[in-house]
């Protein structure tokens, strides 16, 4: 598969096009990342240069093809994430990592805001060993800088499988007009 032009970012995810989340194609990269409800999480990865696509879904589990509703009776063990499949020559997964710790709180165990649960903590599924080593050290070096009051909690582990959640929760924010309301709100 090439690289995807501007004008096939729409990052749309319909049954039919599911394929580059697990097969991104030459010279794209994916990234897995769970840090609270994964609407918010997807739309802020959207707005970087050089993501590709994005997609939500759930991994961490020991549960087959879970739904929503499962994931949400903490009895799967997943965690609400998103599949980020971006271009490295655009945008380092380092810059990804960035993101990921300015978006949500990754001192709060099991918590995101309002959001309660194992299903919403905060982890760094890798899928390759360098991806571990930039991980673990962007970790440390926010640890040595002091950058929270409290301890990061967030997990760094090997990525599992990630099955795709549902269509409707894909761009949520995009599909609900979220964004649109808030940009307009700022003109106000």
């Amino acid at each position: 598969m090439e690289k995807r032009t501007e004008a096939e970012q729409e990052n749309s995810t319909s049954e039919e096009n599911t394929e580059i989340f697990e097969n991104p194609g030459e010279g794209l990269e994916k990234a897995t990342f769970a840090a609270g409800c994964f609407w918010g999480i997807e739309e802020a990865f959207r707005q970087v240069k050089g993501v590709v696509a994005t997609a939500v879904g759930y991994s961490g589990g020991h549960f087959k093809r879970p739904s929503y509703e499962q994931v949400c009776t903490l009895d799967t063990g997943h965690a609400e994430a998103v599949r980020v499949i971006f271009d490295p020559e655009i945008v380092s997964y380092k810059t990804l990592l960035d993101v990921f710790w300015k978006i949500h709180d990754p001192t709060t165990k099991d918590r995101q805001g309002p959001d309660v649960g194992r299903q919403y903590r905060s982890v760094i599924f890798y899928h390759s060993e360098e991806q571990k080593a930039a991980a673990l050290a962007s970790k440390e070096e926010l640890e040595r800088a002091g950058a929270f009051k409290n301890p990061i909690v967030t997990e760094i582990v090997p990525v599992s499988e990630f099955y795709m959640a549902e269509d409707y929760h894909q761009q949520y924010f995009e599909k609900k007009g979220f964004l649109q309301n808030i940009f307009r709100s700022f003109k106000k």
